[in-house]
């Protein structure tokens, strides 16, 4: 299996995750005091988590495909690839456990460090004009 196959699989398993998690939380919504109301703060974690499986998964299925078009070193392209693939994962578990215990937030650190590094790293690795 080479670079971007798992992240074109990490993509399509964020996919599932948000249309999962979307039904699930969706069947709670009609509540207006489901999870302290609207505006609170476990629903506005649990709604990031849910949007953060799609969002980190399109980045991976970006990476995925876009590795095709403009390869990168190998160091870069791996470290890339890891990074989103970290995103991904850490993302929506980070939104989840805070929205359940307000604490989790100090997390948040990991996932946001994991996606700009792959993002440096795709940047440092662009092969010259």
């Amino acid at each position: 299996m080479g670079i971007a196959e798992p992240n074109l699989l990490a993509g399509w398993i964020g996919m599932l995750g948000g249309a999962v998690s979307g039904a699930l939380i969706g069947l709670f919504f009609h509540q207006d005091q489901w999870m302290g109301g609207y505006g609170s703060f476990r629903r506005r974690l649990t709604r990031l988590g849910h949007i953060s499986f799609f969002g980190l998964g399109f980045l991976n299925l970006l990476f995925g495909l876009g590795l095709k078009a403009v390869p990168l070193p190998a160091l870069h392209a791996e470290v890339a690839s890891l990074g989103f693939i970290a995103g991904a994962v850490t993302m929506p578990l980070c939104c989840f456990m805070a929205a359940w215990r307000p604490q989790f937030r100090h997390l948040f650190p990991i996932p946001v460090a994991s996606v700009i590094a792959a993002i440096l790293s795709i940047l440092l690795g662009w092969p010259a004009a």
